[in-house]
């Protein structure tokens, strides 16, 4: 049987945590990501480490690898607890992508690869598993922050690639 109080109680914290984003009784993030929102912003590439070695292991073309090297990507973050939107703005294209932590979603690379996967949260990094769709191979990346810089570290059978962009 519940008690009077005690659903008073759970309704107060839930407002106070609604309210606030915090755990009224914890004193934490109601959110469990809620301090991951360091990724929120606008960045802009600024170098790349290895990256047209990684789109070549990718069968990218040598002609999109050239184009690509000189996208200007700019990608806008914002994050709402689990829930990401990312803009992708290069000389190329304009995309959106909506996701959830954890929840897998289909992904089309500036080549037209075609991906499926999900993004987690491993402490304060950003990190998707995907597999295209045309031959089964994973790819992973990864996001980190350091001062103003974001990484994005790419892994794709035995090659490693890096986009490092600064907040803008």
């Amino acid at each position: 049987m519940v008690h009077a109080d005690d659903e008073i109680r759970a309704r107060l914290k839930r407002s106070v945590t609604l309210a606030a984003g915090r755990s009224f009784l914890h004193g934490g993030p109601a959110f469990p990501h809620a301090a991951t929102m360091a990724f929120n912003g606008t960045w802009k590439v600024d170098r790349s480490e290895n990256y047209e070695k990684f789109m070549e292991k990718m069968g990218v073309n040598m002609v999109k690898r050239k184009l690509a090297a000189h996208d200007n990507l700019k990608i806008t973050i914002e994050q709402t607890g689990d829930n990401f939107q990312v803009k992708e703005h290069s000389n190329f294209r304009n995309i959106e992508i909506k996701f959830t932590l954890g929840v897998t979603f289909d992904y089309s690379l500036a080549d037209g690869t075609e991906l499926t996967g999900a993004w987690t949260m491993e402490g304060d990094t950003l990190k998707g598993d995907f597999t295209r769709k045309d031959n089964g191979k994973q790819l992973t990346t990864v996001r980190t922050l350091q001062g103003d810089e974001l990484t994005q570290s790419y892994s794709y059978e035995g090659v490693e690639a890096k986009r490092i962009f600064k907040r803008s």
